[in-house]
């Protein structure tokens, strides 16, 4: 059983590492350990502090400061979406691809909107411009 689970780790830590280089990162051994906390849950919002206190249990923890460090990286790489809320706190998606946000002001909870419930939105740039993204974040609160 232990053999068989070590296997995994290695299959996972090889997958991962396989996705970082693909995106021009070096896969160190702390941004791999990053890696498999952060795509081993699919797609999911998180913040840095939530990736720190995931990873205490690590055995070479990160510090805050390194895990700052590897999502700005990650994102840079567009390996993750950076998605920055009024209250000054940055948050980061595993699904980088358009799509738009539900933030829950009461409970600091991030979510997607249904694609099904998603408008058209045709805006032309101006001269010269390409759009890039358009961040849509609805923010609500318990009624």
């Amino acid at each position: 059983m232990e053999v068989r689970l070590k296997t995994q780790e290695q299959a996972i830590d090889g997958l991962i590492r396989r996705k970082l280089e693909a995106a021009g990162v070096r896969p160190t051994r702390q941004r791999v350990d990053l890696g498999r906390v952060i795509f081993g849950a699919g797609d999911w919002h998180f913040t840095a502090e939530m990736i720190y206190q995931e990873t205490r249990t690590i055995r070479f923890a990160p510090t805050l400061g390194t895990i700052y460090n590897t999502l700005n990286e990650f994102a840079r790489c567009g390996l993750l979406r950076e998605i920055a809320i009024y209250d000054a706190k940055l948050w980061y998606d595993t699904k980088t691809g358009p799509h738009f946000h539900f933030y829950r002001e009461d409970t600091e909870e991030l979510s997607d909107i249904p694609d099904e419930w998603l408008p058209t939105i045709d805006i032309p740039p101006p001269d010269g411009m390409r759009i890039a993204a358009i961040d849509v974040i609805v923010r609500v609160k318990k009624a």
